[in-house]
């Protein structure tokens, strides 16, 4: 299993007064989309996200966002690891995605950019 990166998973009240900071600070431009009524933009390391309670109180029990080669052998492993595979892996908009409680009880979500 291949880790690429990692994305921080920030919940904001306000997503247009919250981006220029972030494209100031991690040095780009966001690049905006909706997913399941909740307003993103992704900067740099950051994934911003804002939109009703009920939906960012979901989205908070994620820890973070990471990048993997490949969703189907990143589920293997944490299959075999241990950890509890509570979504997926699922087709997004850009690749693919698993959810996964491991061991310590810490959840995450995993993504690729292979095909939907």
């Amino acid at each position: 299993m291949e880790i690429l990166g990692a994305t921080l998973r920030v919940c904001v009240d306000d997503l247009e007064s919250a981006i220029p900071f972030y494209e100031r600070l991690a040095g780009g431009r966001a690049l905006r989309f909706e997913r399941g009524g909740v307003q993103v933009a992704a900067v740099g390391c950051f994934l911003l996200m804002s939109g009703p309670e009920a939906a960012l109180e979901v989205l908070r029990r994620v820890a973070a966002t990471i990048a993997v080669k490949d969703v189907e052998e990143t589920h293997r492993v944490l299959t075999e690891l241990g950890a509890d595979i509570v979504a997926g892996p699922l087709p997004t908009q850009v690749g693919r995605n698993l959810i996964a409680r491991h061991p310590d009880g810490t959840v995450y979500e995993y993504v690729d950019r292979g095909g939907a």
